[in-house]
């Protein structure tokens, strides 16, 4: 069984790097056609689609958060990372990471971490 789990901090300053790293067991992220990604929900809201990285390596990026965005993983240690610059309060949510059978924001996930806190405050 998969299993993925969240790690970071959970309070992060106004226009600082957001980075939250997702530790994977029970399979490698670098197996055909699976796609690692981060997802997130604001307060109140549904869940937001950040992004993916495949399991070439390639990158895939929710168009409104782009500029901002980062994935990138260790296949050494079978984890994958997100960096979101410039956050703001909006950007407060619970993080998710998850495994998807696609790139895409509607991608069937089958897998998902428990979820952790990131607030962004002064």
């Amino acid at each position: 069984q998969v299993q993925l789990q969240e790690s970071g901090p959970g309070l992060v300053k106004p226009s600082q790097t957001l980075s939250l790293t997702c530790f994977v067991s029970g399979g490698s992220i670098t197996t055909n056609a699976y796609y690692w990604s981060w997802i997130r929900q604001p307060p109140g809201k549904g869940l937001e689609w950040i992004g993916a990285i495949g399991y070439r390596g390639y990158t895939y990026y929710s168009p409104s958060l782009r500029s901002r965005t980062s994935i990138s993983r260790d296949t050494s240690k079978n984890q994958f990372t997100l960096q979101l610059s410039s956050v703001t309060p909006e950007d407060t949510a619970v993080y998710f990471c998850a495994r998807a059978q696609g790139p895409n924001r509607d991608s069937r996930r089958d897998y998902r971490g428990q979820g952790t806190q990131v607030t962004v405050s002064s």
